[in-house]
């Protein structure tokens, strides 16, 4: 019993932190929001671009849900341009 309530303790504060993964629209790469982003509008977030292998600094524009995706425009201080991100829902 000691080893399984061990086990579980371990699995507990070892666990992963999940990513919401998703497409860039107009370039077809992928995209991650981290976990501990809350996607609002208006707010900071951080995503990494896999395309570009770097994180970035957006603000959400708006959050719109459309069938069993979620689609999230946002500002990228990078670069000074819009995108649209795909999500998953």
């Amino acid at each position: 019993m000691r080893s399984l309530l061990t086990a579980s303790l371990m699995l507990t504060c070892f666990a992963p932190a999940f990513a919401w993964d998703g497409i860039d629209t107009a370039t077809g790469g992928s995209v991650e929001i981290g976990k501990g982003n809350l996607v609002r509008s208006g707010r900071d977030i951080e995503i990494y671009d896999v395309e570009a292998g770097e994180y970035r600094e957006v603000e959400v524009q708006s959050i719109r849900e459309f069938g069993g995706a979620v689609e999230v425009e946002i500002y990228d201080h990078s670069n000074g341009e819009y995108r649209v991100l795909e999500m998953e829902d």
